[in-house]
Formats: structure tokens, C-alpha cells, sequence
């Protein structure tokens, strides 16, 4: 399997005035992220998406405007990235599946 360009980790915390309001923006985020056909991970804490650094970038983009369209007041958003272009990060399944068997 050919090594991606970029990783990206990213955790969003909408403002709501109810914790399970909050939960469910960011199950829309995530659904999202699944649906953007990119490999991708969800952890407890942040979900890891690998793929094109620039198609990433906007990943993380319109998770911002999905928590805002989806009724929080703002969004405080975690982001971690590795990239490099000749596409030498490690692919999610490298970091975690010694881990999950």
C-alpha cells in the first residue's frame, strides 16, 4: 500500500449549552469525515484522516462550518498534522493495527 502525503488528527469542541447538543454536532462532523471517502480512524478523543495535504486542509475546513451550520455558538478545534509530499507518512493502519489485535 502506497504511503499517504499527509495525516491529519482532529478533535472539535462545539460551544453548546447541553453536553448531549455538543455530542451530536460532533457525530456530524464525523459522519462527514466518513462520508468523504478518505481512510480514516475515530478515536475517543480525535479522529485521523490520511490522504492529499491540500484535500486535508479542507477536511478540516468544513468540520469548523459543520459545527457552526449545526447550531454552536463557536468551535475550539485540535489539530495535529504530518505531511510530506513525497507521501512518506505512516498510514493509519502502520501506527495502530499491532494494536487492536
Amino acid at each position: 500500500m502506497e504511503q499517504p502525503e499527509a495525516s491529519l488528527a482532529i478533535q472539535v469542541l462545539p460551544k453548546t449549552a447541553k453536553d448531549d447538543e455538543a455530542l451530536r454536532i460532533v457525530d456530524a462532523v464525523i459522519a462527514y469525515i466518513k462520508n468523504t471517502g478518505l481512510t480514516a480512524f475515530v478515536g475517543p478523543f480525535e479522529t485521523t484522516v490520511e490522504g492529499g495535504f491540500d484535500e486535508l486542509m479542507e477536511v478540516a475546513k468544513e468540520c469548523q462550518l459543520i459545527c457552526i451550520r449545526e447550531g454552536a455558538e463557536a468551535v475550539s478545534t485540535y489539530i495535529k498534522i504530518a505531511y510530506n509530499p513525497t507521501g512518506g507518512v505512516w498510514s493509519i493502519d502502520k501506527k495502530v493495527t499491532k494494536h487492536h489485535n
